[in-house]
């Protein structure tokens, strides 16, 4: 049960990701999330809308994965496991901030389910 309440957060934190990636980029308020200039974001917000979309695939994962019930887990795991390899990499080439938004609610996730909790 906590095990999939974490996968459904890590879930809802990627689809939020995907709204800010797709929709709030090149706006105040995604100028503001991503500390960056109106300038880059303009010049990047194709590139962005592919990286929110990807998040959106792993979103999708991890809602299917719970969709199957127990029948899932290899699923969740999977989408957990590369939701917090694409953490770390953030956090080692963009910012230590996305180590704590997206690693550590899938590591949490991962171990909760991994202990049947």
């Amino acid at each position: 049960m906590i095990g999939n309440i974490l996968v459904g957060l890590v879930a809802l934190i990627h689809c939020y990701i995907v709204y800010l990636e797709m929709v709030l980029w090149d706006t105040p308020s995604g100028h503001k999330a991503f500390r960056m200039t109106p300038e880059f974001a303009s010049a990047s917000k194709v590139l962005a809308a592919n990286q929110g979309l990807y998040n959106g695939f792993l979103a999708a994962g991890l809602a299917w994965g719970l969709y199957l019930g127990a029948g899932g887990f290899q699923l969740k795991m999977f989408f957990l496991l590369c939701v917090a390899i694409a953490g770390l990499y953030g956090a080692a080439t963009v910012g230590r901030k996305i180590l704590f938004i997206q690693t550590v609610p899938a590591v949490l996730a991962i171990i909760a389910l991994w202990l049947g909790l």
